[in-house]
């Protein structure tokens, strides 16, 4: 006996009958929907879509961003923050489960997205791109201004307008979107292309205002991301921010050169005001003038003090004039006076003074006593002398001992000189050179080639010829032989 199906009134469906069902009942039912969570399990492929799921404090809902939604998602989806997706929801059969196809992704309100900011920020703070010593200044006039800003909005007109009544200068718009999608990137582009111009290129701008209007917090949102608030801190033309209203702040502010409550107020900030400039020039041109007048004033008073002190120059002149006219006279008129007077003296002199034939004859009649004295003085000592030597007999014996004594010494040196004698040393066969002046040569290298020695031997001396000892000269005694003539 074989078991048969029972007959049921249930119809039988297949799996992908029931996944099609389910699929078209969730569709149909829900449609386009828009699911507040926290963004986990981000995963990004190969292949270009993002996985990823949102869940809040009770579910969990699987998403996915497809390749060609990603570049207009709206904004970089990252594994924490809270966002509000926008998409379809739809099953996926293979895994029996569902999940919503994502095409735009927002910030859950102004919580997160503040949230998001002060990540950001804190994350560039301690990369130090807010530093202060980072800051730049702005040049006092530049000679073109670049704008990245939108070319539709008023913001550019209130900065041209603004630059004009200043002071004209030339402006360079970079046209980018302010807000939406892919504009933090194109902000970005336009702030590094202005910085990439050569140091001589004409184009580039002196100056660079980044500016937008006012707006809300996600209006804002493409000044507040990181590849913007990068740019700006590496360009390295001088930046002002200016965007949103003189309350709003955005990342671009901390990372700019200057901060611009408005777009007319950053124009203000980058050009100054040619009226202005002009009353302080005049104003600096007044005080110049002042100061080089009081400086004047002050020299020619001192001048007028110096002058009362100064003696009167003509009346000097005058005075010593007369005093050299006088002075050439007195000098005229002095040297015939001191002769006179000096042969006055020689006359009173002379009067006083004997004739000289008195005084020789005065000197010879002295000479005369004083021979005829001394001839007697000298007779008398004479027949002194000769009679004291009649009466006193001398012995010549001791004289004789001092002559022999005297006679034994002086033989004594004779010896002893005759020993050190250079003559003797001569009487051996030495000579004794010297120079042409007279000097003993005692070494060679005192002799130059070609001076004339002296040789000087026991008997006479010679005159010789300095040579060089490495030549031979040849015998005078030798003749050279004569070549024969046959």
């Amino acid at each position: 006996m074989t078991d048969e199906p029972r007959p049921t009134n249930t119809p039988e469906f297949s799996v992908s009958d029931i996944a099609g069902a389910i699929r078209r009942t969730l569709e149909g039912a829900f449609g386009r929907v828009r699911v507040r969570g926290e963004i986990t399990e981000l995963k990004r492929y190969p292949s270009g879509h993002i996985y990823l799921s949102l869940k809040d404090e009770n579910a969990k809902l699987a998403g996915v961003i497809w390749r060609g939604s990603v570049s207009r998602i709206g904004l970089t989806p990252e594994n924490g923050i809270e966002v509000i997706a926008s998409g379809k929801l739809t099953t996926y059969a293979d895994r029996s489960s569902y999940q919503l196809q994502i095409d735009r992704l927002e910030y859950a309100g102004a919580g997160a997205l503040l949230a998001r900011i002060e990540a950001v920020r804190l994350k560039l703070l301690e990369e130090g791109l807010f530093a202060p010593e980072r800051k730049r200044a702005i040049p006092m006039l530049p000679r073109v201004i670049g704008v990245v800003s939108s070319e539709k909005g008023a913001v550019i007109q209130d900065i041209r307008t603004t630059i004009a009544r200043r002071f004209p200068r030339s402006v360079i718009l970079w046209p980018v979107p302010v807000q939406g999608e892919g504009a933090a990137e194109k902000i970005a582009a336009a702030i590094s292309g202005f910085s990439a111009l050569a140091h001589d290129d004409p184009l580039r701008p002196d100056v660079l205002i980044v500016a937008r209007g006012g707006g809300s917090l996600e209006d804002l949102m493409a000044f507040n991301d990181e590849v913007v608030v990068r740019a700006a801190a590496n360009c390295t033309i001088p930046l002002i921010s200016a965007v949103g209203h003189e309350t709003d702040t955005t990342l671009i502010d901390f990372a700019s050169d200057r901060r611009a409550p408005t777009p007319t107020a950053a124009a203000e900030m980058a050009i100054p005001a040619r009226t202005e400039l002009l009353a302080q020039l005049a104003q600096t041109q007044a005080r110049l003038l002042g100061a080089a007048q009081r400086a004047l004033n002050e020299r020619r008073l001192v001048l007028t003090q110096v002058e009362r002190r100064l003696p009167d120059l003509p009346a000097l002149l005058r005075e010593t004039r007369q005093r050299v006219d006088d002075r050439g006279e007195r000098l005229r008129l002095a040297l015939p006076n001191l002769l006179a007077a000096r042969r006055a003296t020689l006359d009173r002199l002379a009067a006083r003074l004997p004739h000289p034939r008195e005084r020789l004859a005065a000197q010879r009649a002295g000479l005369a006593l004083a021979e005829s004295r001394l001839n007697a003085a000298l007779a008398h000592t004479v027949t002194a002398q000769k009679g004291r030597a009649g009466r006193v007999r001398l012995s010549d014996a001791p004289l004789r001992a001092m002559l022999r004594e005297a006679t034994q010494r002086l033989q004594g040196l004779s010896a002893r000189l005759e020993s050190v004698s250079y003559e003797r040393v001569l009487a051996r066969g030495f000579a004794l050179v010297s120079d042409s002046t007279g000097h003993a040569v005692t070494s060679a290298a005192q002799v130059e080639t070609g001076a004339v020695l002296t040789l000087r031997f026991a008997d006479g001396q010679r005159n010789v010829l300095a040579q060089d000892g490495r030549k031979r000269v040849a015998s005078p005694k030798t003749k050279p032989q004569q070549d024969s003539l046959l």
